[in-house]
């Protein structure tokens, strides 16, 4: 059984046309916090934190150019009917969705 692979924006990041930082990224974040908070569940994800800059290549390798926006969760076996599909891989690239399908997928708590 293939793992879920889900990449973050790590926190803490700079972006180079502001000069206000350090930055979080809100969507990353609510991931974020669910990810800290139950530990024990993610035992069947794979996640990766990326840098800010793109272009973020491991994402790329996957799903291709024009899907890098993160977060992203590419699964791995039984994809919702929803899913996106690039380069022969399944993703859901909306947040909401990825927070439920942790909760489906996963364990996690559903948000309410």
């Amino acid at each position: 059984m293939a793992k879920d692979k889900i990449f973050l924006i790590a926190p803490g990041f700079t972006d180079p046309k502001r000069d206000d930082g350090p930055f979080i990224c809100p969507h990353c974040n609510q991931i974020e916090g669910i990810l800290a908070s139950f530990p024990d569940l993610d035992a069947k994800l794979e996640v990766t934190r990326l840098p800010f800059p793109r272009p973020r290549q491991p994402v790329i390798d996957l799903i291709g150019e024009d899907n890098q926006g993160l977060p992203v969760l590419v699964l791995g076996d039984n994809p919702p009917a929803d899913a996106k599909v690039a380069g022969g891989q399944y993703f859901i690239n909306d947040t909401s969705r990825i927070l439920a399908l942790l909760a489906e997928r996963h364990g996690f708590p559903k948000v309410h």
